[in-house]
């Protein structure tokens, strides 16, 4: 819910007391009985309430998808499988899905988009981590470059874009095995890495937790760790930093 917008709406007699008071009812949440919306969120932290689909019941999934759409007309939800989908898309047709990242959103048509993030991957193999990163960044408003395959096992490949990769305002490096993407880009660059490590490698890999020990005991500046495949996170985290350089750059 736009709460400024509600008001102006109010003053400008587009809507009555009753129906501004109606609206208003549902903050700081809505109650469904088995979840509680969090309408107010974006006021709060500037970004609403994502979906983790992953889990839920559909008739759950579904309540959840229909009270966001009547609210709002956009909802993010992460970790979507094909069913749930075609569940949701038989009730609100503009719903999109990508196999992938396994994004199921709803989103309004000519976005802005602000600043740019950067989404390196060490690998192929890591890509459906990283389009979750760079699409959560994207619904939230920001400019994303994906340099896909450009781990230290053909660090020349990485060299090559690094000249492109340093013109954003904030990297996030996606990579399973070692997980060395992350600190040799944060050695290499002047803005904050976010490092992701994926659960991508063979047995002694253990799941992504080599990568998520190389990360963390990083000895480059600069870098930051989520946890083990959560791209999602990533993706917030380089959305607020983006915001925070578009604000620092912009002339008052």
């Amino acid at each position: 819910m736009d709460v400024l917008k509600l008001l102006e709406d109010v003053k400008n007699d587009k809507v009555s007391l009753e129906e501004a008071a109606k609206e208003l009812k549902q903050l700081p949440y809505e109650d469904l009985g088995f979840a509680k919306l969090d309408h107010h969120r974006q006021i709060r932290s500037g970004f609403g309430e994502v979906v983790f689909c992953s889990g839920k019941s559909d008739e759950h999934l579904l309540k959840i998808y229909e009270t966001f759409y009547k609210t709002d007309t956009e909802v993010l939800g992460t970790r979507a499988s094909e069913h749930q989908y075609e569940l949701v898309k038989a009730v609100i047709p503009e719903v999109t899905y990508d196999p992938l990242s396994r994004i199921l959103k709803i989103e309004k048509p000519g976005k802005e988009r602000i600043g740019r993030v950067a989404v390196c991957t060490a690998g192929t193999a890591d890509i459906a981590v990283a389009e979750e990163a760079a699409q959560v960044a994207e619904y939230f408003g920001t400019n994303v470059d994906r340099f896909y395959d450009v781990g230290v096992a053909g660090i020349h490949r990485l060299f090559a874009k690094l000249e492109e990769i340093r013109k954003a305002n904030c990297i996030i490096a996606v990579a399973g095995m070692e997980g060395a993407l992350g600190g040799v880009l944060a050695g290499l660059v002047e803005v904050p890495v976010i490092a992701v490590p994926t659960s991508i490698g063979y047995g002694a890999n253990f799941g992504g937790l080599s990568a998520l020990l190389t990360m963390l005991n990083s000895c480059s500046n600069g870098i930051t760790v989520v946890n083990i495949d959560n791209g999602y996170g990533a993706g917030y985290i380089s959305t607020q930093i983006n915001r925070l350089a578009v604000k620092a750059y912009k002339p008052e």
